[in-house]
């Protein structure tokens, strides 16, 4: 089964120096039928202004993944990081018992940058950090995971049975994900036209599957996509 969510469709939250899309229920938007999906808790299309940024804050029993799409932007966490996230960087923090951070575009044009929450296998963990960098040619033509909790080599680690891939696929090619029909796959389109399984999807556009064992994806147009495989999650989505 194969739920197509539309690019309109998605909650947006203009703060000025904010301008968000947020796909699950977050901060002041409340969906009581749209809190998760699966073990995938949050993803946020973020795009901040320079100069500005979230003032310190905390977290606790999450994995928190940024994927950089251009621009930068500066983490300063309580486990003593400070580190500058830039296009093509995959940072994940592992929460656990409890973190505080910071994320500030130092920069002069804005960042915009994907935030995806993953709902932890255990919790209690000691809080801690990972941080990957990727060039374009890495997902050209390809499902490139670039965060895992199945010890990947070369992907950011996490500490979930879950994986997020990153592709750009050129105009007309295919490629498939060949998975297990009990786990759940989320897919957003970055840019382009692409089709799922016969479906198509535009810009801002998500597929939210069940019970498939096997996706086919074909681009249109040149098509730049995130695909995250998660587990179910017993009592949620």
């Amino acid at each position: 089964m194969i739920r197509i969510i539309k690019a309109g469709q998605r909650h947006f939250s203009d703060f000025g120096w904010l301008k968000t899309f947020w796909l699950f229920s977050f901060a002041e938007y409340n969906d009581p039928a749209n809190i998760n999906f699966g073990s995938l808790r949050v993803f946020n299309d973020d795009i901040v202004g320079p100069g500005t940024g979230f003032p310190s804050h905390r977290h606790h029993e999450m994995e928190i993944v940024t994927i950089v799409l251009s621009g930068e932007i500066t983490h300063e966490d309580s486990m003593g990081n400070k580190t500058v996230i830039k296009a093509g960087d995959v940072q994940r923090i592992s929460a656990g018992k409890g973190i505080t951070h910071s994320e500030r575009n130092l920069g002069e044009s804005p960042v915009h940058f994907y935030q995806i929450w993953i709902l932890p296998d255990r919790l209690g963990l000691k809080p801690s950090y990972d941080q990957k960098s990727f060039a374009p040619s890495d997902w050209g033509n390809r499902l490139l995971p670039v965060a895992s909790g199945r010890r990947i080599d070369g992907a950011v680690s996490f500490h979930s049975d879950s994986a997020i891939y990153r592709c750009a696929l050129d105009e007309g090619r295919e490629i498939e994900h060949i998975g297990d029909e009990s786990r759940m796959s989320f897919i957003y389109v970055t840019e382009g036209e692409l089709r799922v399984n016969g479906e198509t999807l535009a810009k801002g556009d998500q597929a939210r599957v069940k019970g498939e064992s096997r996706l086919a994806f074909k681009a249109g147009k040149l098509a730049e996509f995130i695909l995250i495989d998660v587990p179910p999650r017993e009592g949620w989505g």
